[in-house]
């Protein structure tokens, strides 16, 4: 294995976080965890729950990234509005979606109990 490209893709990794860092709707996902993570540590959550949030924060950060991708190569392909282009872009905004609704499902069934 080549150290330097093996290094390199993780420059081009951290490039493509940054860049999609732009999206609104990332940036509000990060600040959300970030929010999360400070009321997990002012809770005291358990090992177990702390994976819990941890996985769902990713899979959130992860589905937006591949939704910014999507829009991205989906613009390249049909610069020109069509249907299915929307569609595309629909589909994968739903997916975050669905992510994210789950998320705060989540949030709430380890926070609740604890809180009240």
């Amino acid at each position: 294995m080549n150290a330097r490209k093996f290094l390199k893709s993780f420059r081009y990794a951290v490039e493509g976080i940054l860049t999609a860092t732009m999206e609104q709707n990332l940036r509000f996902h990060i600040l959300s965890a970030v929010i999360v993570v400070l009321a997990g540590l002012l809770t005291g959550l358990s090992t177990t729950e702390w994976f819990m949030i941890t996985i769902v924060i990713a899979l959130v950060i992860g589905a937006e990234l591949f939704n910014s991708a999507i829009e991205r190569v989906v613009d390249l392909a049909s610069p020109e509005i069509h249907p299915l282009a929307k569609q595309a872009k629909d589909i994968a905004a739903g997916a975050v979606l669905v992510f994210a609704v789950a998320s705060v499902i989540i949030g709430l069934l380890i926070f609740l109990p604890k809180w009240f």
